[in-house]
């Protein structure tokens, strides 16, 4: 098997995805009559979410799907997908049920209808489905010059009717059971952006591409009133059904409009519902709520029931509407991750539960002058946030983020109890004067302690400021700290030691406290990013030639060099042991590199380069971040919970590909006959014996042989105190001989009167089966088949044996010495060293008189003492020279 082709990562496993709830798709309502509840299902790239209006909790994720949706829609009982030309109807929001093909182009419009459900593709072709037997029912093509199909409803009450809205702005209304066109509308001059039902029957809300809302009248061909929005094209409509006339109209900048329709008029504007477009909303029925989603990556449910007519907020999920940058495990047990976006924010996913999570914010120069304007238009807010470190330590007294933006001098720090930007704004006062220099902070450390940071800047310059108080406490080196900018600064577990990498292609360890430079090594080449793992003291470097040092704090060398990447390492991450260096880069690659062994353990590709990475302080996940994605996925690690045999992997190893994570934990179907490399170390058998210089013993109980000696007393002692009582009847269950492989007893019933009452000798002196094979053995000098027959038995039946090789127990003088020849054959073997013990010991208390007066057995008995002796006596020496060691390595002064 070549060793391309094992599959995947050994370690990590796909876990599911934190942080994504919404594309630039429209959500679908759906409601349940059983558990009478709303239920909105959004798509989210390869698969679509389903989540519970009352909590927006999430209910179900859909199996993926080879790529993305392009279109959704839902019935009552099975929501469709669309995926380039082939339409599928999943069943319980979970599996595919039905397969839709036939469209030569991508569909981008569906419509459940009834027991069918209708597709519109680019090339402007229409099919209407059979939903169960999957046929195509009928097929309705347009003249795309005249009229590109852009819109599809069903109005309410119209038997077998769509109504098709253009591209060019004319409507169509077809008869889908006879395929007949009945009425064409002349429209309008610009485009149909949506069609929607209105509450009254025959009228329609019409969304233009102008930014024009008709309600329109098609029984009569009339338009009832027209409306306009100046934020350009219609997105979506909507109508209240709780008894107030009011339509909401989404724009692609994120505002939502409200119109009154009985007066007329816009009654309120709901601006920045959403960063993004405002993909979808939808009206609860009979409610005063609205739900919205847009491509920010959000889903909010907006209530009425304040004066004005506008809605508050209720409840949103939100992620980040941009991808992260930096994410990073906040406190000690693993459940939240910090994350900072290029969308500005920095937020906090749980992997427990998503009601847990919350947002931060967005950084502001002046929090008091942002809220008095609107986010689109704040001029104060903060650019994206470039790195940051966390301390959980004394969160609860004073702030423990402190964040680096890019392009900006100044850090912020924020408050992870309160959840929004803290007290403090950090900037050395020594580039006041000129402020034209373009000097930014490029990265940043905490103290386990809490209560001090660090800054490193792009001007070489190293600052520590006071959490606390936001006091300048002095800088490390006398001007700067290194020559260049600084890639990397962090302090030790305990603030004995701080260490920096520069541009300058040095390494600098410093006293904390003194801030007195105590080493420089130089690299060789500049650093591109570093990480400490305090408990181990190991500090990981990635330089810019791609290839990593790791530093030892204690001895300040460089004790393990690493090269194996092809693109630019962006994070690092140490396993919580310090074991393993966990790195990725913009080769696609995430690697594993043992550090006890120095080799590379785990290798595999990922569709999008990994920016950033964190091992959970439990090691059981590794989270990471991707170029162009807004998700956070998290990795199992399958050495928790299974055994994983790692092994180098060799310098020309290419690792395959692992999809990413879905959002819930993905079952992976094993391919048959589907190995991976490290098989054969998995099925390692221990032999009996690892070699034939070594004593091993049995693995049988002690209680099968210890108490050999003592079986007299243990039978007095637990001798029954009054005989046992004969049943009456007959035993429901056959009886059986005791002993270890149960035997039925023979039945006494049929010729208990015919059997004498004489006591047979002969049958007393019968041979056992023990004896009769130590008896064969003893011709074919080959004892293992009578050892055997020992192990087996108990105590009891031991002794029994041995008692009946004496010859007035009907044996003989040469067994007994074929049994010596037993015990001698078990001690040149240097097996089962505890049973020859014991089973000589039992032969020599029972049989110890008869051994001194036969010659025979007392040379016999004489060659068995020597080889005991010898075997004991080297055993003797190796422990001698193991306890000498031992007490030398406990109490010399090393």
């Amino acid at each position: 098997m070549p060793v391309g082709s094992k599959k995947g990562s050994v370690i990590f496993s796909g876990f599911r995805a934190l942080g994504l709830y919404s594309n630039h798709l429209s959500h679908v309502v759906r409601y349940h009559k059983k558990h009478r509840e709303f239920y909105i299902v959004t798509a989210v790239g390869n698969c679509f979410h389903t989540y519970n209006v009352k909590k927006l909790g999430i209910v179900a994720v859909s199996n993926a799907l080879p790529e993305d949706i392009s279109c959704i829609a839902a019935d009552r009982m099975l929501v469709y997908v669309a995926i380039g030309g082939k339409v599928s109807a999943f069943a319980r929001n979970k599996e595919v049920v039905h397969m839709y093909t036939g469209h030569g182009a991508d569909v981008h419009l569906l419509l459940p209808f009834g027991d069918h459900i209708i597709s519109v593709d680019r090339d402007n072709a229409v099919i209407v489905w059979d939903v169960e037997s999957e046929e195509e029912y009928l097929q309705i093509t347009f003249d795309k010059v005249s009229f590109e199909v852009s819109a599809v409803m069903h109005p309410s009450t119209y038997l077998n009717k769509i109504l098709f809205g253009s591209s060019q702005g004319g409507l169509q209304l077809w008869n889908v059971k006879s395929n007949k066109l009945l009425y064409t509308f002349t429209g309008w001059p610009s485009g149909v952006t949506v069609l929607q039902q209105t509450p009254a029957v025959d009228v329609v809300g019409v969304g233009l591409s102008s930014g024009q809302i008709i309600i329109h009248n098609i029984k009569f061909d009339e338009s009832l009133m027209k409306f306009q929005q100046d934020w350009g094209p219609v997105t979506s409509l909507s109508f209240r059904t709780d008894g107030h006339p009011v339509m909401a109209a989404g724009s692609p900048i994120g505002h939502i409009g409200l119109w009154d329709l009985e007066e007329k008029k816009l009654v309120c504007q709901m601006r920045d519902a959403h960063n993004t477009a405002i993909a979808g909303l939808t009206f609860l029925h009979g409610e005063p709520l609205l739900i919205t989603n847009g491509a920010d990556n959000g889903i909010r449910v907006w209530i009425f029931d304040t004066a004005g007519g506008g809605g508050r907020l209720l409840r949103s999920r939100q992620g980040h509407s941009a991808p992260p940058t930096k994410v990073q495990h906040h406190g000690l047990n693993g459940h939240h991750i910090l994350s900072a976006g290029q969308d500005g924010t920095l937020q906090s996913f749980s992997t427990v539960h998503e009601r847990f999570n919350r947002s931060l914010g967005h950084g502001s120069i002046n929090k008091k002058k942002s809220k008095k304007k609107s986010l689109r238009y704040d001029k104060l807010k903060l650019p994206a946030i470039t790195t940051f470190a966390s301390e959980s330590a004394r969160q609860s007294d004073w702030d423990s983020i402190v964040a680096c933006h890019r392009g900006y001098l100044m850090t912020t720090t924020w408050n992870y109890q309160k959840g929004s930007m803290g007290a403090h704004k950090l900037e050395p006062k020594r580039f006041n004067k000129n402020r034209a220099l373009s000097v930014h902070a490029t990265a940043v450390d905490i103290t386990s302690c809490g209560n001090f940071v660090v800054i490193g800047l792009s001007s070489g310059h190293i600052d520590v400021y006071n959490m606390q108080s936001g006091m300048h406490r002095g800088q490390y080196g006398e001007d700067e700290a290194h020559s260049g900018a600084v890639r990397g600064v962090s302090v030790d577990g305990l603030n004995q030691l701080t260490v920096s990498a520069g541009a300058d292609k040095l390494v600098n360890i410093w006293k904390f406290k003194s801030r007195k430079l105590v080493l420089s090594i130089d690299l060789g080449t500049s650093p591109a990013t570093t990480h400490l793992h305090r408990d181990s003291g190991m500090f990981a470097i990635a330089l810019d030639d791609f290839t990593l040092n790791v530093l030892d704090m204690e001895t300040k060398r460089i004790v393990r060099k690493f090269s194996g990447h092809r693109g630019q390492v962006n994070d690092m991450a140490f396993s919580p042991d310090g074991r393993w260096l966990i790195t990725a880069a913009m080769d696609c690659t995430i690697r594993t590199w043992d550090l006890p062994s120095g080799c590379l353990v785990d290798c595999f590709l990922v569709d999008f380069a990994a920016v950033s990475l964190t091992m959970s302080p439990t090691g059981d996940f590794l989270a990471s971040s991707h170029v162009d994605n807004l998700g956070i996925y998290l990795w199992s690690n399958n050495t928790l919970c299974s055994m994983v045999s790692l092994r180098p992997l060799p310098a020309d190893y290419e690792p395959t590909g692992i999809m990413l994570p879905g959002t819930c934990s993905s079952q992976d179907e094993e391919e048959e006959g589907d190995t991976d490399l490290n098989t054969e170390m998995i099925e390692y058998e221990s032999p009996e014996q690892l070699d034939e210089q070594l004593v091993t013993l049995s693995l049988l109980a002690d209680s099968r042989w210890k108490n050999l000696l003592h079986l007299d007393i243990i039978k007095k002692r637990n001798r029954p105190k009054e005989p046992p009582k004969v049943p009456k009847a007959a035993p429901f269950f056959m009886p059986t001989i005791p002993g270890l492989i149960p035997q039925f007893a023979p039945s006494e019933g049929s010729n208990q009167g015919e059997q004498s009452k004489i006591v047979n000798f002969g049958v007393l002196a019968q041979k056992s089966h023990f004896y009769q094979q130590l008896e064969s053995a003893m011709l074919s000098n080959k004892y293992n088949d009578p050892v055997g027959l020992l192990k087996e038995m108990g105590p009891s039946g031991i002794d029994a044996e041995l008692r009946g090789l004496a010859p007035d127990m009907g044996g003989d003088v040469s067994v007994l010495q074929g049994f010596l020849k037993m015990v001698a054959s078990m001690l040149d073997s240097k097996r089962d060293f505890d049973l020859a013990q014991a089973y000589l010991a039992l032969f020599l208390k029972l049989h110890l008189r008869l051994i001194s007066q036969e010659p025979g057995l007392m040379e016999e008995a004489s060659k068995v003492s020597e080889k005991l002796e010898e075997t004991w006596t080297s055993m003797q020496t190796l422990f001698n020279q193991s306890l000498c060691l031992l007490s030398y390595t406990k109490s010399a002064l090393l």
